[in-house]
């Protein structure tokens, strides 16, 4: 499997280009540890702010001084213009710069740097870096109103720090940081890859379910298309071959004169293939008709047992014919169960007729009707699996026959419509196909379930199952 290709117009979207900031790179929490761990380690106060100055992470104390500055106006403006300073103040050509407050205290700015370019800075301080130091003049005399002795005393609160050591303390920070836009950095790869792999994928499969919906829609216009051509063929058909096999009738039956012994064959024959001709294009409208929904059915309280004698009755000369033995077994005390008793016999002859074409001389064909269960999507018995679902009372009806059976692979397929298991020019059995479809169908239109089953050691099982009660709803 290939991965998707990623168009060259997202590569910069991949690696963030100029877009990229220090919020991207570096989590909060890992920065606020670090700097946490460099304050407590040398008692500088150290803020890290973004290139457009947000304020990212701070390890700060209060500094008493600073607050007693804030009580007065004018020492509230002098921090103002100090603040303001230290944030506009430019690094120099080696990343730092310094800044001496009103106050005589210093800070320490070191430019954040990444991939050549800046995208934050660090700021040390304040702090003194001589521990004798006094307050400068300036600050003394910043506001007659802030008590002289009071700011001697807490300018020697003051952080302390050699400038030196606090520039080495800026230099070790940028280079741990630097280690940890790295490593974000190439995590933030990775998820933009994968994110951009996912989003092709997607944009792909999108694709390819516009194409196959096109396709789906083509096929099932087409699909429409042939159950029309089939309906409107079949109709037309029908008419001119039911004058065929009513006028060959009168022919047998001596209306038009009397036929020789030959004649008589041959009209017998026209008949014959009429009659199957016909039969073929009633299972193309029937369906057609099943197809596109229309065909109807008349449902009503159907004897289970008297339809499968119907059947049999019918189609004994057809097993006489073929020298099949044609027998049933009907369970005594069959409830009624609501169906279209035409189209339930149609079924029935179906697999019957199917079973006596595919049986042998001397072979036969069973017909049983028996009380069945059925879970409640249709299906017919299911062992174990009845525990998951509710169970509905249904009437199986099973035809055995002793024939050349069913592979287990073809099985599936052999409802599909026109599909036969041998489909050579040179196959003993004749049919269209048609026969099977019609009955998965019907039996679908009657709540009902089809199977097939092995019939050991030869032959084939269908068993149909068709609920007793209306199914209702609710």
């Amino acid at each position: 499997m290939t991965s998707p290709s990623i168009p060259p117009k997202s590569l910069d979207e991949l690696t963030l280009g100029s877009s990229m900031t220090l919020e991207d790179l570096v989590s909060r929490d890992g920065l606020a540890e670090m700097i946490k761990s460099a304050n407590e380690l040398f008692g500088v106060p150290i803020r890290v702010f973004t290139e457009d100055g947000k304020l990212l992470a701070d390890a700060v104390e209060s500094v008493e001084l600073y607050a007693y500055l804030n009580t007065s106006r004018a020492g509230r403006a002098a921090l103002s213009e100090v603040v303001a300073a230290v944030k506009a103040l430019a690094p120099g050509p080696d990343g730092e710069a310094r800044y001496t407050c009103v106050t005589g205290a210093l800070y320490r700015v070191a430019a954040i740097v990444f991939d050549s370019r800046q995208i934050g800075r660090m700021i040390l301080g304040p702090f003194s870096p001589d521990p004798n130091a006094e307050p400068s003049a300036a600050l003394l005399g910043l506001d007659p109103q802030l008590d002289a002795d009071n700011l001697r005393a807490l300018y020697r609160k003051l952080p302390r720090g050699d400038e030196q050591t606090v520039s080495r303390v800026a230099r070790h920070l940028a280079r741990v940081l630097d280690l940890l836009l790295f490593s974000g950095h190439r995590a933030l790869l990775t998820s933009n890859m994968h994110l951009a792999s996912v989003r092709e994928s997607f944009r792909e499969l999108e694709d390819k379910n516009q194409k196959l919906q096109v396709a789906y829609d083509r096929l099932k216009e087409l699909d429409r298309l042939k159950s029309n051509f089939l309906a409107t063929v079949s109709h037309e058909l029908r008419t001119p071959l039911t004058s065929i096999i009513g006028y060959s009738e009168m022919l047998v039956e001596g209306l038009a004169g009397d036929l020789t012994k030959e004649q008589r064959e041959f009209v017998q024959t026209i008949r014959d293939k009429g009659d199957q001709l016909l039969a073929l294009i009633k299972g193309l409208l029937d369906l057609s008709k099943l197809e596109s929904g229309t065909m109807s059915l008349r449902k009503n309280h159907v004897d289970v047992g008297a339809l499968v004698k119907d059947v049999v009755s019918t189609m004994t000369p057809t097993a006489r014919k073929k020298e099949v033995e044609l027998v049933f077994e009907v369970e005594k005390g069959l409830p009624t169960i609501w169906a279209d008793a035409e189209r339930l016999r149609q079924v029935f002859l179906n697999l019957t007729e199917n079973a006596i074409k595919f049986t042998p001389v001397a072979g036969s064909v069973k017909l049983t009707a028996r009380i069945g269960g059925m879970d409640a999507q249709g299906g017919g018995d299911t062992g174990g699996m009845v525990l998951l679902g509710a169970r509905r009372t249904g009437v199986e009806l099973r035809v055995a026959d002793t024939g050349i059976g069913i592979p287990e692979t073809e099985r599936a397929r052999v409802f599909d419509a026109f599909y036969q298991v041998d489909s050579s020019s040179t196959r003993e059995a004749g049919g269209t196909g048609l026969g099977l479809s019609i009955v998965k169908r019907l039996v679908d239109g009657h709540d009902g379930s089809v199977r097939i089953e092995a019939n050991q050691p030869r032959g084939t099982v269908f068993v149909v199952t068709i609920p007793i009660k209306r199914a209702t709803i609710g």
